[in-house]
């Protein structure tokens, strides 16, 4: 090998620890929020002997702990710092990220594989707050989400709006008339199939479009690229060749805000889930409570109950606050025309 490849390699290993680091300290952190306090003596000393056993080849015992005692001391430190953690579904520079940077941009990013996952961690207190996409304008209802929520027993506490703008990014040294093939997730390929087209690019699904800039920039594949979020190219040191390649630019995508209690303050939107029972008109004389009420309805989705086949649940979103009586009088009545009622919460709508 020549110099500057066996360098190209050591950077790639370097970028990788840097990597495993970072998700090491991001579990040192969610540890902490469910253990008594951050000094634990045993666990330490656990730790510091697994690394000078499992130390091999070139790796001297003694450089193995003097490593893994600068670790364990820096995550302590970010322990006693107790930051807020809000999980989100994806790879770190995924929208959702972009979500989590706009509720709070102190907060600690916590990225997780499933919906689920952002569920639990807020539900066993790993995680202050979830945030999970509900619906994209283009694409409609994320399904996923939706099914969840009429399961949890997690509240709405906030919503926040994100303009999806795709970039295409490539690694640095990248001529861009070299680039034949691109790599993002079927949905962002399909929001940018015009620019795909007049390029004369080839386009290759991925799980995930930060998966894509992540993989792109581990594996360095010749010719290629990604689209993904301008995130993405901070966070995986890629160069963003062209923005805004998606082919509408009204694009984008709501998410809320999960937590364990519900909002504090005055809220100006409430979420509900109700069931009705199996019979005409059940559905119509619930929606003409809110009607009669003057109440502007935001959005109304149905999903099946999954715990019990052949029912539906619908999720109603409607601008207002529980704090308003005439709110809370009508809340009441469509709690007794139910079979099934659940208040998701009162929180400050996203701004347009």
């Amino acid at each position: 090998m020549e110099l500057e490849e066996l360098r190209r390699k050591i950077d790639v290993i370097d970028s990788e620890i840097l990597k495993l680091l970072n998700q090491r300290m991001e579990f040192a952190l969610r540890t902490r929020k469910i253990k008594p306090g951050v000094e634990d003596a045993e666990r330490e000393k656990e730790v510091l002997d697994a690394a000078k056993r499992h130390a091999k080849g070139l790796i001297r015992p003694e450089f193995s702990q003097k490593i893994f005692t600068d670790i364990i001391a820096e995550s302590k430190t970010l322990q006693k710092g107790d930051p807020k953690l809000i999980g989100f579904q994806g790879e770190h520079g995924a929208f959702s990220e972009v979500a989590v940077r706009s509720f709070d941009k102190n907060g600690v990013p916590m990225p997780c594989l499933e919906f689920q996952d952002v569920f639990e961690g807020v539900a066993k207190g790993q995680f202050d707050f979830g945030i999970v996409p509900v619906e994209n304008s283009l694409e409609g209802a994320v399904t996923a989400v939706n099914d969840l929520l009429v399961e949890t027993d997690l509240r709405i506490v906030g919503e926040i709006s994100v303009p999806v703008h795709h970039c295409l990014l490539a690694l640095p040294e990248t001529d861009y008339r070299d680039i034949k093939v691109v790599y993002s997730h079927p949905q962002a390929l399909a929001q940018c199939r015009g620019f795909i087209a007049r390029n004369k690019l080839e386009p290759r699904p991925y799980y995930d479009t930060a998966g894509a800039a992540m993989m792109l920039a581990n594996e360095r594949p010749k010719a290629a690229a990604a689209i993904a979020s301008r995130l993405c190219a901070e966070i995986y040191g890629l160069e963003v060749l062209k923005e805004n390649i998606e082919d509408h630019e009204s694009n984008s995508t709501r998410f809320i805000v999960l937590a364990r209690e519900g909002a504090k303050g005055k809220g100006d939107k409430c979420s509900i889930i109700f069931s009705t029972a199996h019979k005409a008109g059940a559905l119509f004389g619930v929606l003409k409570l809110f009607s009669d009420a003057e109440m502007n309805l935001t959005r109304i989705e149905s999903r099946p109950i999954r715990k019990d086949p052949g029912k539906f649940a619908f999720l109603l979103d409607f601008e207002g606050s529980d704090s308003d009586a005439r709110v809370s009088g009508l809340l009441q009545k469509v709690q007794k025309e139910t079979m099934m009622y659940k208040f998701l919460g009162c929180y400050t709508g996203a701004k347009p």
